[in-house]
C-alpha cells in the first residue's frame, strides 16, 4: 500500500518546484491524468496552472508532493480539510497503491 499522505496544499497554494523559478497555483489534487510521452495513465498529487496566468489546458501542470521546492502562499483550509485527507488517502490507496 502507498503511504498516507499527512498533509496536502489547499486549493489556491502558490508554490514554486524544485529546479524552477515559476509560480505555480495548485487548482486539483489526486489528478489522473493521460501523460502525453507515454499514452499512459499517471496519478500525480497535484494539478497546478502556470501564476499568475491561470488556467490553460495546454499548460497544465502536474507533480507530487516531493516535486516542491518552496511554499509561497498556503491557501484556504478550514475544518473540511481532515475527512478530505481521508477519503483521498482511502481513494488513493485503493486505485493507486504505488
Amino acid at each position: 500500500m502507498s503511504q498516507e499522505v499527512k498533509e496536502l496544499l489547499p486549493l489556491g497554494s502558490i508554490l514554486i518546484l524544485k529546479e524552477s523559478l515559476q509560480k505555480l497555483m495548485v487548482v486539483g489534487r489526486g489528478a489522473v491524468y493521460n501523460d502525453p510521452k507515454t499514452d499512459e495513465e499517471k496519478f500525480a498529487d497535484y494539478m497546478a496552472v502556470l501564476y499568475p496566468e491561470g488556467i490553460n489546458p495546454k499548460s497544465t501542470i502536474f507533480f507530487n508532493q516531493n516535486d516542491i521546492s518552496k511554499v509561497v502562499f498556503q491557501g484556504y483550509t478550514d475544518g473540511a480539510k481532515t475527512r478530505f485527507l481521508e477519503i483521498y488517502n482511502q481513494w488513493k490507496n485503493e486505485n493507486y497503491p504505488n
